[in-house]
């Protein structure tokens, strides 16, 4: 059996917080939003935590592509790797940015 969800959460937290972001637990009378929301280094987005290997749900692909739609930044997150590769990305300096481009 896989890692559940929440090993993928809970590392995505601790990683965030390590970095003196915030990390919040979403919770909304709207179905399929995303779980969490990260704001770290002057920026704002939605994650949607997975276990390894494990997809959206209808509805979930539904809401991410409303987010998406509006103008809003959501990722999908399902393994510790993912979760490294988005802390990495978003804590990266503007000239590591532009030479990652």
């Amino acid at each position: 059996m896989g890692k559940p969800e929440s090993y993928i959460e809970n590392y995505l937290y601790r990683e965030v917080k390590k970095r003196r972001g915030l990390c919040m637990k979403f919770v909304s009378a709207i179905t399929g939003v995303p779980d969490r929301i990260v704001v770290l280094n002057g920026r704002t987005i939605f994650v949607e935590t997975k276990a390894p290997g494990e997809s959206l749900r209808r509805l979930q692909e539904i809401r991410v592509a409303e987010i998406r739609a509006a103008g809003g930044d959501v990722r999908v997150i399902d393994t510790r790797e993912l979760v490294d590769e988005f802390i990495t990305e978003i804590t990266a300096t503007p000239a590591e940015e532009a030479r990652a481009a």
